[in-house]
């Protein structure tokens, strides 16, 4: 029994050395590498795709966002060893999401691969269904997808990302490392199958994102100009336009529209043409809009004074053997009144006082020639050629907008000096960026003296005529504020002939508003105009459309106007009696009675001052009765497509000029031509 004892003994104690022996190999002759070899199995280096920040304007409306979505990917490998038939998971795949079947086939039958792409960025239900069919090697990750919950609002700022997050146009371009952030890599525990489990860094997405950018745009201001900016070159059957809404004390760029645009959520449905962002890359002759600095430059300068009496040549000035010529033929005017009539001549005159290095120097102090320094990819620098390679007729006509090109940025930033008292702010389109420290990073503004205070005031005080009566901008003055501003109507080079073109036009506005409390700057440019083409006609209504609806918007109260807006206020009352009258016949079947007209035209009296009566429209297509309307001053709303059916007010009822007349419009049997078919629901 001992000795049985003794052998038992001896083997518990050879088994336990043989333990001990085993455990020291392990757990620390081998540990590292045994270690070393465990983690390779269970731990996975996961590389974190950082979230796009989100992009806001200065209210904090989001104007670009990324949310969580689901896309589908697959492991051939792991279909091949669950002995999974990959044609019929790419059947039920195809029916399900619409994919090629061979194109899924052809990728999961790759047995060696272990990852292929199936269709990413699912929608929710989507993502719900291909879970539910539970096939094998078939797997759902998330990821972020950049979104823009404003469709079309502001597209050609904001650009857009591709599939994988990466900037492709606009400030998703250009701020690609501060909105994308840097990516990182982190451990996390997986399962047999590769799936990962858990990790602690992926619990916290901070870590993970992008820099959150504050624009200085106001969503509600933007929204305003695109609208605008569309009806007006529908109107006019423009080729495109842009509209820059600036804050000439901060360089803020409150809105920067563009027509045509896109949705940034689909943009491969839209031509590379309409995602031109048109006010910083589109170059144009800008025409008399640019006299204002030619008068300013010269005043600051002191060759030319406030009263002084500018020869005008009767509208006719000999240049080697070149004739420029003015709409309107004067005799003398002063500074103020060539701005007043756009003289050609006397802007000419004025741009010789100074000299060709004199000019040029203005210009370019006034940002002309150079990039404005926004964050947006394309920026042009528009064309200002040295003053050494000028010819005699190139100085004459530079100071008057031809010879040199802008964008309408540009053209923005260099009214800007004239209303915030003779200081270029550089534009600002970023209000300030959070890169995850919670601290807000604003830029400061950067300025520099061009003229002096006195000088912009004056230049802006003589630019208030151009909206008055007789100006060349009537219908650019809105009721209750003053406007200081400038047309421009520029001939478009044709460089196939050589020259200018008889039937291609650039029609722009520039100006701000209130002229004695500037907080608005307004440019607004429209392409090839084909009903009309100066700029007070076609820029001008756009201008004040905006700049009324902004000035509300920002609460800034009316200066003057008091009396003409109660007298439009009795006229409105008016009117619509009226209509309510028209309205009640036309729901009887019935034509008002004669005792009714009689009562009309006792309602109408004489035409007060300043009133005119609504023209009969009756029948006319939607281009003549829009001509005709906007040669009387009036704003029109036309509604359906053909000839004018209806029209309220009705004809002969007195109306003052700028207020909105409602036209009718009605199909016909006979062909109604393509560029009258006018829906547009909106007003001029």
């Amino acid at each position: 029994m001992k000795v049985r004892l003794s052998v038992l003994l001896g083997i518990l104690l050879l088994g336990a050395g043989r333990v001990a022996v085993r455990a020291y190999e392990l757990q620390i002759d081998r540990a590292t590498s045994l270690r070393e070899m465990a983690e390779d199995q269970y731990l996975r280096q996961v590389r974190l795709a950082p979230k796009r920040g989100t992009i806001t304007d200065r209210n904090g409306t989001e104007l670009a966002v990324s949310v969580d979505v689901e896309s589908v990917w697959a492991s051939p490998h792991e279909i091949h060893e669950a002995g999974g038939d990959p044609a019929q998971i790419a059947r039920e795949l195809h029916h399900l999401l619409g994919v090629d079947r061979d194109v899924i086939e052809r990728r999961l039958s790759r047995e060696t691969r272990h990852f292929a792409w199936i269709k990413r960025r699912l929608t929710p239900r989507l993502a719900q269904q291909v879970r539910e069919l539970d096939l094998p090697g078939v797997h759902l990750d998330r990821e972020a997808r950049r979104f823009y919950p404003n469709g079309r609002l502001a597209s050609h700022i904001l650009g857009f990302a591709n599939v994988d997050g990466v900037g492709i146009e606009g400030l998703e371009l250009s701020l690609e490392q501060r909105l994308r952030g840097e990516s990182q890599s982190a451990e996390a525990i997986r399962d047999r199958r590769g799936r990962i489990v858990f990790s602690e860094q992926l619990l916290d997405d901070r870590a993970a994102r992008g820099e959150d950018i504050s624009l200085t745009i106001d969503a509600e201001i933007q929204r305003v100009a695109e609208r605008e900016l569309a009806l007006g070159a529908q109107t006019f059957e423009a080729e495109a336009g842009s509209v820059v809404v600036m804050d000439p004390n901060t360089g803020e760029i409150l809105a920067l529209a563009n027509y045509p645009n896109f949705d940034p959520n689909v943009p491969g449905r839209f031509p590379a043409s309409h995602r031109r962002n048109r006010a910083i890359t589109d170059r144009f002759e800008p025409g008399s809009t640019v006299k204002p600095f030619t008068v300013a430059a010269a005043l600051a300068r002191g060759t030319i004074g406030p009263e002084q009496q500018i020869d005008c040549m009767n509208g006719e000035m000999e240049i080697d053997e070149y004739t420029i010529h003015d709409t309107t033929p004067h005799d003398h005017l002063t500074p103020a009144q060539i701005l007043t009539y756009s003289s050609n001549i006397g802007t000419a005159q004025i741009g010789r006082s100074l000299g060709r290095r004199g000019l040029y120097r203005a210009f370019r102090r006034f940002g002309f020639g150079q990039v404005t320094t926004l964050p947006m990819p394309g920026e042009a620098r528009g064309i200002l050629r040295d003053y050494r390679r000028w010819y005699e007729m190139d100085a004459a006509t530079i100071s008057f907008g031809q010879g040199m090109s802008v964008t309408s940025a540009q053209l923005a930033t260099a009214m800007s000096v004239i209303a915030n008292g003779g200081t270029l702010v550089e534009p600002r389109l970023i209000r300030s960026s959070d890169d995850g420290t919670g601290v807000l990073h604003t830029r400061r503004e950067v300025r520099r003296r061009v003229v002096p205070s006195d000088v912009a005031r004056l230049v802006g005080d003589m630019l208030t005529a151009v909206t008055g009566p007789g100006g060349t901008a009537e219908r650019a003055a809105i009721d209750g504020y003053l406007v200081a501003g400038k047309t421009g109507t520029a001939q478009k080079a044709d460089y196939a002939r050589g020259g200018y073109s008889d039937d291609r036009w650039v029609a722009s506005f520039v100006g701000f508003v209130p002229a004695e409390n500037p907080r608005l700057v307004i440019s607004v440019v429209i392409d090839e105009p084909v009903i009309a083409h100066y700029g007070g006609l076609v820029a001008g209504p756009i201008f004040r459309r905006v700049g009324e609806a902004a000035l509300r918007h920002l609460g800034v109260p009316a200066t003057t106007g008091g009396e003409i807006l109660a007298q439009r206020e009795r006229r409105r009352r008016r009117i619509a009696r009226i209509e309510r009258r028209l309205r009640r016949a036309a729901r009887r079947h019935e034509a008002p009675s004669t005792d009714e007209d009689d009562a009309l035209e006792e309602e109408l009296p004489e035409l007060a001052s300043g009133e005119i009566r609504v023209p009969d429209l009756a029948n006319a297509t939607a281009r003549v009765a829009v001509e005709r309307l906007q040669e009387l001053g009036l704003r029109v709303q036309l509604e359906g497509a053909g000839r004018v059916s209806n029209q309220l007010p009705p004809a002969n009822t007195p109306i003052l000029p700028g207020e909105h007349v409602i036209v009718q419009l009605r199909p016909t049997n006979a062909e109604v031509p393509e560029q009258d078919q006018l829906a547009l629901g909106g007003t001029l």
